[in-house]
């Protein structure tokens, strides 16, 4: 899928590092720097690969997933906003589907930087009825940088639900995610952990409430760590499917769980709160470490 992203026609050149392209029925834009190469669909301002030079993807983005418009994309970094799961209708609220703007754009020979904009429409406020500008900012470069702005007058939950590309589930572990969470598979029952580590035998979905600032998924088939740090989180978020639901899924292949983990930057039990000139911010940094 990654290849298939970068081998697309180029529609528009914007930059020389930065083209438009056309996936299904969304545009995406495609970064080809000599540092790194990503792409990031316009719908959503969804990150859907971040590849530096050298490294095997480290986003992990569905072989099966419909690039269609008005339906969530299966992988990558979905923003989950202004609600968090199935607190409404679409679950993981809006943001994710709905076509934003490029409203910015630099780069150097370092990084590409972009800024994309949602603003309320007739559409949110039928789901929503609140006034906002939301910004998405991504400095793309050997380290991946992304920090959701939200302005305003209302509070939201929120998450930047990253896919990370693993070589083999069964040989992954991820540390950093604090002793208490909220184990979703359970019924929302509270649990522990005291080393803060999460493997994963099978379908895994839990809520971390005192996650460290970094989080580390241990990719020992991949002989690499994936380092997370979450800004501005009230939780971590880590989730796999496991095979039953992996192949209940009509948008991820049969065993896509074993080649992927979620570990996601959140705001779920501490909503973000925006007022007047003080934005709420949500934002993570990826970086890679080989072994």
């Amino acid at each position: 899928m990654h290849n298939s992203l970068f081998n697309l026609p180029v529609v528009t050149q914007i930059t020389p590092y930065l083209s438009q392209r056309q996936m299904g029925e969304l545009p995406i834009l495609v970064i080809s720097h000599p540092k790194v190469r990503a792409a990031i669909a316009l719908q959503g301002a969804h990150l859907l690969a971040w590849q530096p030079a050298g490294q095997q993807p480290a986003i992990w983005l569905s072989d099966k997933t419909p690039f269609v418009s008005g339906k969530a994309i299966r992988g990558g970094v979905p923003v989950c906003w202004p609600w968090f799961g199935p607190a409404g209708e679409p679950a993981h609220g809006f943001a994710r589907n709905q076509p934003w703007t490029l409203t910015a754009h630099d780069e150097n020979e370092d990084a590409v930087m972009l800024t994309f904009t949602l603003e309320s429409n007739a559409q949110t406020k039928k789901l929503w009825p609140h006034d906002f500008t939301l910004l998405a900012r991504f400095r793309i470069a050997e380290h991946c940088e992304i920090e959701l702005e939200a302005w305003g007058e209302y509070e939201a939950t929120a998450a930047l639900h990253s896919y990370f590309q693993v070589a083999d589930i069964a040989q992954v572990e991820v540390s950093g995610l604090g002793n208490s969470y909220i184990d979703k598979v359970q019924d929302n029952a509270i649990g522990s952990a005291a080393d803060g580590k999460q493997t994963y035998p099978d379908r895994v979905d839990r809520i971390h409430t005192a996650a460290e600032d970094c989080s580390v998924i241990h990719d020992r088939a991949g002989k690499r760590q994936i380092e997370v740090y979450h800004h501005y989180q009230s939780d971590v978020v880590t989730w796999n499917p496991g095979p039953e639901l992996s192949c209940s899924m009509a948008d991820m292949p049969n065993d896509g769980y074993k080649t992927m983990v979620c570990v996601e930057t959140a705001r779920i039990n501490k909503p973000m709160k925006s007022a007047g000139e003080t934005p709420a911010r949500l934002g993570v940094t990826l970086r890679i470490r080989n072994k």
